[in-house]
């Protein structure tokens, strides 16, 4: 190697090992800086998760040692049972009955609500003028509370002061024991639990029409497309993640349901209103049973989660995301 190569080579070797050695520094940097933000995403996420810890977990964790305890009516631990409690649900019918109940209650209210909340959204997606009116009207029932919308249909559903079974006798028909009939008191309180979701559905359905651009409408219909096709081969489709979100939502909200039939029928006449939930308060609160009362929540948890799980395998395949 001539001369003039060694010197032409020395920058080039001093300069290779000054990046070599800088190297470990600037890991070390980034591994600095990397925990430093870790930390204060911490430091933004403490407040909730102490919350979570507080108000979920901790119930969560104590409701699973309570179902495997018995408990005197003060809530102390009496004894380990093990899972006695929850083959008591079983061989004692009071988990399949609940089940039974609920289960009815979530098919007389989700799909009702939904396709109601469609159809309100479909028909106020156009309009031009009181568009904000009827969405201001139709969002109502969302703003009003359990209690109180439960009071307001106590006494629509009365049997002789009630404003429904007035209506029911000036057309000429036999009044109906809304909430005291077995056979109508589980479908009266849907009918007031479809009213009182239809706020929230409205709103998410209505966003999610909007949300649609309407180019797409505006070339179909100069294809040629009617509106009924344009609704089942354009909305539909790109309405169906908003769909499928209100669906979960409002299963989870039906198996939770509680106020309305704590407020209306506690639980009866007859058990025909006892969903599960209301059980759950009934074993724990009225008869001091906390660990039944506790199996029973944790098979209430179990039971909503397989259903959300079934609903993200097989409902979420025919979901289209743009």
């Amino acid at each position: 190697m001539s001369e003039l190569d060694k010197r032409l080579s020395l920058p080039v070797e001093r300069t290779s090992a000054s990046v070599r050695s800088a190297l470990p520094l600037r890991a070390a940097s980034l591994k600095r800086s990397r925990l430093k933000e870790n930390a204060l995403a911490y430091a933004f996420l403490a407040p909730s998760l102490l919350l979570f810890a507080v108000f979920l977990f901790y119930p969560l964790v104590k409701s699973v040692y309570l179902s495997l305890h018995s408990t005197d009516p003060a809530g102390r631990i009496a004894g380990f049972t093990g899972f006695d409690n929850y083959s008591d649900l079983f061989t004692s019918g009071l988990f399949v009955s609940g089940i039974k109940t609920t289960a009815l209650f979530a098919l007389l209210t989700v799909p009702a609500g939904i396709l109601l909340a469609l159809i309100l959204a479909v028909l106020t997606h156009n309009m031009l003028r009181g568009k904000r009116l009827f969405q201001f009207a139709f969002s109502l029932p969302m703003v009003i509370s359990v209690g109180s919308a439960s009071v307001i249909w106590k006494f629509l559903f009365h049997p002789t002061l009630g404003m429904l079974n007035y209506l029911l006798e000036q057309a000429g028909m036999a009044p109906v024991g809304w909430l005291i009939d077995p056979h109508w008191a589980l479908l009266s309180i849907s009918i007031m639990t479809v009213w009182m979701n239809l706020g929230f559905n409205y709103i998410l359905l209505s966003s999610g029409m909007q949300g649609i651009p309407d180019e797409i409408y505006e070339s179909a219909r100069i294809d040629g497309a009617g509106p009924l096709r344009v609704f089942y081969r354009i909305t539909m489709p790109l309405l169906s993640p908003t769909l499928f979100f209100v669906l979960v939502v409002s299963t989870i909200g039906a198996f939770q349901s509680f106020g309305q039939i704590n407020i209306l029928t506690q639980g009866g006449p007859m058990n025909s209103t006892s969903v599960f939930v209301y059980s759950i308060y009934q074993e724990s609160f009225i008869n001091f049973r906390f660990g039944t009362g506790s199996a029973q929540a944790i098979l209430l948890f179990l039971v909503i989660m397989l259903l959300t799980l079934i609903q993200f395998k097989w409902v979420e395949r025919k979901v289209h995301y743009q």
